[in-house]
C-alpha cells in the first residue's frame, strides 16, 4: 500500500496493542491487528465509498438505470483566482452577463487539482479556499470531480483523507451536540471502524459545499473558542472553529457558495477566493454539439440560441444548457405547429409542459388536473421561499405552504426534473427545485395565477387576507403589473429581477395558450400590455441603477416589445445623453465594445456625473480609439477622474483613426500633471480637437504653459478652450492670450474667469458658498438659533412680523442667496427635512400643494428622513433613492448647483467623502434660492 502518513501518537503501539481512546461519548476499545494495516485500509475504504458515491452524475434528476459517469463529462469549467468574499447584490443572471464578457486583462485560471497549490511567489500556504459561483454553474460538480480524482489515485495523493460535507446535511444537525471526531464518524463510518480519533497528524481536506444553503448562525464573533476535536458542542461552533483554524489547524478547508452568501465567512479566515465563471462561448457550443450528435441539428440549435440575447446569456450556466437542450429536443421531435422558444418565459413554459407530459407519447398542451394541482402548490412554495431567499426546503417549510411530506414526495416523483427529493443524515428528506430560475419561474406563475383566479395580489404582503380581497375589487391588471415592476425595482439585491421577467412574460396571450389547463381565465389584454410597456419606459427614464435598467430592457424583451430598442437605435445614429445614470467603470466595458462595433454610428456621448473613475475611462478609450468608432463629442464632466485618465485620452487624441472633435473633462481632479499628459495628445498632428473643456480641474500656470506649447505645435484645429474655475495666474493667462493674437492659431474662444487660488481645492467643495436665511420667509413654527444657522420646528408660534414673502401654512423658508453660477453647500439634518432649491416666484400663502417644495415646477427637493435620504421630488413627481444612514448620528447632505450646465446634485457626506444620491438635469431659467421644509420634531443646520 501507499504510504499515507502516520497516525496520532495514541495509535503507535505495536501489534496486539489494546487501543482505549475516548472519542466524546464513544469509546474505541478493541484489539488492533496492526496500526500499519489501519493506515492503509481506512483511506482505501473511504476512497472506495467516495468512488461509489461520486462516480455517477445525473443531468436534472436521476433517471433509473440511466446515469452518466462523472469522468465522461469532459467540459472543464473556468476557475479564476482573485476577487473578494464580499457580497454581490446583483441578480445572478446579471453576474453571468458580466462574467461572459471578455475581461480587460488576462485572468489567472486554476485547474481543480491545483486548488490548494500556492501561486509562484506566494510564501504563505493556502489553508482555506472559498469558491464562488452562481446557482447551477457547477460548484458541486467541481468538488465531486476533485474528490473522485483523489479516490481514484489520480491526483493529490499527498492527502490522506477528504471529508466532503454539504450544508443541507449539516442543517439537520442544528440542534445536536457533536465533537468534530463524532461528526466525521457519523458521516464516514470507516474512520470510526478504524478507531481514528484525531486528525492533527494527517493531511486532511474538509469540503463544505453550498454555504448559501446554510441555516446555521456561523457566528464567528460570539462563538466560543474550541481547540479539542473530542469535545462535544454544536455543529455551528465546530464549523466556525474549524474555519478559524482553532480546530485541526493543519487541515485544509474548501467552501463553495453562491456570491450573495460569500460574506458569511470573514475575509481574514480565507486564504484564496476563486470563482467559477461557467461556460465560455466555445464550451457552450461544445455542450450542444455533444448533446446533439447530429451536426446539422446541433448547429441550428446554437444559431437559434444566439438570436436571443437572454437565452444566449443564460446558456453560459451549465444547468440552463440542459434545460434548453431538453426543451428544444422536445419541440423539434413533436413540432405540431410549435415554434422554437425565443424568450426565457417561453423556454420555461415549454420546460414545464415537457415535464408534466413526460409519460405521454404525444404532445398535449393541456395539463392534467393532477399536474395543475402540483404546479399550483409548488408555485406557492417557490414564491414563499423566494421571499426568504431559501433554495432548499425542510418539512417545516413545506408545512407552512400547506404541503405535507407525502405530497412533496409524490410531486418529486411526477415532476422529476423540476422538483427534487433528497435524503440527508438520519434519512431526513430535503427538497429543492432543480435550479433557482425554475423556482423564480414557478413563483411568478403562482403570483399570476392567484391574481387571475381570485383577484388577490400576493405581492402586497402588508395586508391581511380580508384586506387583500377588498382591495382586489378595485385593482385592475395594469396596477397589478405596475406594483410588480415597482417591487422589483426597489429590491435591494435584485432577487426579484428574473421573477419580474417571467411574471410579465406570462401576461402574453401566446404564452397563456401554452398553459391551457392551468390558466382557466384569460389574463391581460394587448392594451394592458402596451400600457405596461409604457410604464416600463417611464421607469427607464428615471435615475435607476444600470443593473435595474438592464433588467427592464430584458422585461421588454419578454413582452416582445421592440419599440424602445428601435427608438434607441434611431437616437444612436446621432447621439445619446447618458449623464447621471449611476454608471460605474463596469458600464464602460460594454460601451467600449459598442463604440468599436462596425454597426455603431454614434456621434455624441455624454457620460457626465457618473462614477466612471480612471479604470472606466481606460476601458472606454479603447473603444473610442478603434478604427470603427465615429464618436465626435465625448463629455466626462464630474466622473471622479485623476491625471491617470489623461494618459488614456491622450492616446486617443494621438490616434490617426480618432474622430474626436469635442472633449469635456470639467470638474475632475486632473491637475497640471494630467494636463501635461493631455497636451501630448493635443500636440500630435493627428489630433483634430476643436473644443476642450477643463473647467474646475485644479490647473495652474504650469498646466497652461503645457497647453500653450501643444497649441503652438498643432494650432490648426482647437477653437474653444475653457479653463474657468482654475488658477492660471497672470503668466498662464498671458501665454494663452498671446496665442489668441497669433495668426496661425485657430483658437477664438478662451474662458479663464472666474480664476484664483480658491479654485485649487479638490472636489466640489471649491464651490462652497455661505448661505443666509431670509428671515422674512420663515414660517412661524420654525425657530431660528445659532446666528440664524439652525432651524427647529416647534409647537408654539414665533412672533415674526407679517410679511408678503412669509410662508403662512407650510413650515418652509428660503435663503437670500440667488444662485446663478456653481455653488455648493452642506446641511446637517435631524428628523425629516426637505432640502430644496426654488425659483423666487413660488407661492407663499395658502395650504395648496403648489406651495410645497418639489410639488410644483418651480422647485426641486430631496427628502431626508431620520434614517437617511429617501426620495427626490420635482413637479409633484417622486423618485426613490437608496442610501444607508445610521439614525444614531445626524445626516449630512451636500447640494451642488451648476446653473449654466442645468444640473442640481445631492450627495451624502460621509467622512468628507461625497456619495452621489441623485442629479436633476434641466434648464434653469432664473436664479435659484436654497430652501427647507422642516417636519414636526425635526431640525436642520447650515454647515
Amino acid at each position: 500500500g501507499q504510504k499515507v502518513g502516520r497516525f496520532p501518537k495514541p495509535f503507535l503501539g505495536g501489534s496486539g496493542t489494546t487501543v482505549a481512546q475516548g472519542v466524546g461519548n464513544h469509546i474505541c476499545n478493541r484489539k488492533v491487528a496492526g496500526s500499519k494495516n489501519l493506515v492503509t485500509v481506512c483511506p482505501r475504504k473511504l476512497k472506495s465509498k467516495l468512488k461509489k458515491k461520486f462516480q455517477c452524475v445525473f443531468e436534472g434528476i436521476a433517471k433509473a438505470g440511466n446515469p452518466t459517469l462523472l469522468n465522461q463529462i469532459d467540459t472543464e469549467l473556468c476557475i479564476t483566482e482573485g476577487g473578494t468574499a464580499e457580497v454581490n447584490d446583483e441578480h445572478e443572471v446579471r453576474q453571468i452577463e458580466t462574467a461572459s464578457r471578455k475581461p480587460d486583462r488576462p485572468e489567472k485560471t486554476i485547474r481543480r487539482e491545483d486548488i490548494f497549490k500556492a501561486s509562484p511567489g506566494r510564501d504563505e500556504p493556502i489553508r482555506t479556499v472559498l469558491t464562488k459561483g452562481v446557482a447551477g454553474i457547477g460548484k458541486t460538480l467541481l468538488t465531486q470531480k476533485f474528490t473522485l480524482d483523489w479516490a481514484k489515485d489520480k491526483a493529490n495523493q499527498d492527502i490522506q483523507f477528504i471529508f466532503p460535507f454539504t450544508f443541507r446535511e449539516l442543517n439537520v444537525l442544528k440542534e445536536e451536540k457533536f465533537s468534530l471526531v463524532e461528526l466525521v464518524h457519523h458521516f464516514f463510518t470507516e474512520t470510526k471502524k478504524a478507531g481514528i480519533c484525531s486528525f492533527e497528524d494527517f493531511q486532511v481536506v474538509f469540503i463544505f459545499d453550498g454555504l448559501d444553503e446554510c441555516r446555521l448562525p456561523l457566528d464567528f464573533h460570539k462563538n466560543e473558542i474550541l481547540t479539542d476535536p473530542r469535545k462535544p458542542t454544536s455543529v455551528d461552533v465546530l464549523l466556525t472553529n474549524l474555519i478559524r483554524g482553532k480546530l485541526v489547524p493543519t487541515a485544509r478547508i474548501w467552501i463553495t457558495t453562491r456570491p450573495a452568501a460569500a460574506n458569511q465567512i470573514p475575509p481574514q479566515y480565507v486564504d484564496m477566493v476563486t470563482e467559477i465563471r461557467g461556460f465560455t462561448d466555445p464550451q457552450m457550443e461544445e455542450y450542444f454539439r455533444e448533446r446533439f450528435r447530429d451536426e446539422e441539428k446541433g448547429s441550428s440549435i446554437i444559431s437559434h440560441i444566439k438570436t436571443s440575447q437572454s437565452l444566449y446569456i443564460m446558456c453560459h450556466i451549465p444547468v440552463f444548457c440542459w434545460i434548453t437542450a431538453t426543451v428544444l429536443e422536445d419541440v423539434l421531435q413533436t413540432r405540431e405547429g410549435r415554434q422554437l422558444p425565443k424568450t426565457l418565459t417561453e423556454m420555461y413554459i415549454n420546460f414545464l409542459v415537457v415535464q408534466a407530459k413526460i409519460r405521454k407519447l404525444k404532445y398535449d398542451p393541456h395539463l392534467s388536473p393532477e399536474s395543475t394541482r402540483m404546479i399550483e402548490s409548488l408555485g406557492k412554495l417557490a414564491f414563499d421561499q423566494l421571499q426568504k431567499a431559501n433554495l432548499i426546503f425542510y418539512e417545516s417549510d413545506l408545512t407552512e405552504c400547506g404541503i405535507d411530506i407525502i405530497a412533496a414526495s409524490i410531486y418529486s416523483g411526477v415532476l422529476t426534473q423540476i422538483f427534487r427529493e433528497e435524503r440527508v443524515l438520519y434519512q431526513e428528506k430535503v427538497f429543492c427545485f432543480t435550479h433557482l430560475s425554475v423556482q423564480e419561474f414557478l413563483a411568478a406563475l403562482y403570483v399570476h395565477l392567484t391574481f387571475i383566479n381570485s383577484g388577490v395580489n400576493v405581492l402586497e404582503q402588508q395586508q391581511t387576507t380580508s384586506q387583500k380581497f377588498k382591495r382586489s375589487q378595485s385593482l385592475d391588471m395594469l396596477i397589478f403589473f405596475q406594483s410588480a415592476v415597482d417591487k422589483a425595482i426597489t429590491s435591494p439585491n435584485g432577487h426579484l429581477d428574473l421573477f419580474l421577467c417571467f411574471f410579465l412574460g406570462l401576461s402574453l396571450q401566446t404564452n397563456q395558450t401554452l398553459l391551457r389547463g392551468l390558466l382557466t381565465q384569460t389574463g391581460s389584454s394587448s392594451k394592458t400590455n402596451q400600457e405596461t410597456v409604457q410604464y416600463i419606459k417611464e421607469k427607464l427614464s428615471e435615475n435607476l441603477s444600470a443593473e435595474k435598467s438592464i433588467n427592464l430592457f430584458h422585461c421588454l424583451n419578454e413582452l416582445k416589445d421592440r419599440s424602445l430598442v428601435e427608438e434607441i437605435q434611431q437616437s444612436l445614429r446621432s447621439g445619446i445623453n447618458m449623464c447621471t445614470c449611476n454608471l460605474s467603470q463596469r458600464s464602460c466595458e460594454a460601451l467600449s465594445s459598442a463604440l468599436s462595433s462596425q454597426s455603431c454610428r454614434l456621434r455624441e456621448l455624454d457620460l457626465s456625473n457618473n462614477n466612471l473613475q480612471d479604470s472606466g475611462v481606460k476601458l472606454l478609450s479603447a473603444g473610442v480609439e478603434s478604427a470603427h468608432c465615429t464618436l465626435e463629442t465625448l463629455r466626462l464632466y464630474g466622473c471622479f477622474l485623476s491625471e491617470r485618465s489623461c494618459e488614456s485620452l491622450s492616446s486617443v487624441l494621438s490616434s490617426q483613426s480618432s474622430s474626436l472633435r469635442d472633449l469635456g473633462l470639467s470638474n475632475n481632479n486632473l491637475q497640471d500633471s494630467g494636463v501635461k499628459l493631455l497636451s501630448a495628445g493635443v500636440k500630435s498632428p493627428h489630433c483634430k480637437l476643436a473644443a476642450l473643456s477643463l473647467s474646475g480641474c485644479l490647473i495652474t500656470e504650469e498646466g497652461c504653459s503645457s497647453l500653450a506649447s501643444a497649441l503652438s505645435s498643432n494650432p490648426f484645429h482647437l477653437r474653444e478652450l475653457d479653463l474657468s474655475y482654475n488658477h492660471p495666474g497672470d503668466s498662464g493667462i498671458n501665454v494663452l492670450s498671446d496665442g489668441l493674437k497669433d495668426p496661425h492659431w485657430r483658437l477664438d474662444t478662451l474662458r479663464v474667469e472666474p480664476a484664483g487660488v480658491q479654485w485649487l481645492t479638490p472636489g466640489l467643495k471649491k464651490y462652497s458658498c455661505q448661505l443666509t436665511i431670509d428671515t422674512n420667509t420663515v414660517h412661524r413654527e420654525l425657530k431660528l438659533s445659532d446666528n440664524n444657522r439652525k432651524v427647529t420646528r416647534v409647537i408654539e408660534e414665533q412672533s415674526y412680523p407679517d410679511h408678503p414673502d412669509r410662508f403662512d401654512v407650510h413650515p418652509q423658508l428660503l435663503c437670500r442667496n440667488g444662485l446663478t453660477g456653481r455653488c455648493y453647500w452642506e446641511v446637517e439634518c435631524r428628523g425629516d427635512i426637505y432640502i430644496s432649491v426654488s425659483y423666487s416666484g413660488i407661492r407663499r400663502k395658502g395650504g395648496s400643494n403648489d406651495c410645497v417644495f418639489g410639488w410644483n415646477d418651480q422647485s426641486w427637493n430631496l427628502l431626508c428622513s431620520g434614517d437617511g435620504p429617501r426620495s427626490v421630488w420635482h413637479n409633484n413627481k417622486e423618485t426613490s433613492i437608496s442610501s444607508s444612514f445610521s439614525s444614531s448620528v445626524p445626516n449630512r447632505v451636500a447640494v451642488y448647483v451648476d446653473f449654466p450646465a442645468g444640473t442640481l446634485s445631492f450627495y451624502r457626506v460621509s467622512s468628507d467623502i461625497l456619495i452621489h444620491l441623485h442629479t436633476f438635469n434641466t434648464t434653469f431659467t432664473e436664479p435659484l434660492y436654497p430652501g427647507f421644509y422642516v417636519w414636526s420634531g425635526s431640525s436642520m443646520c447650515l454647515c
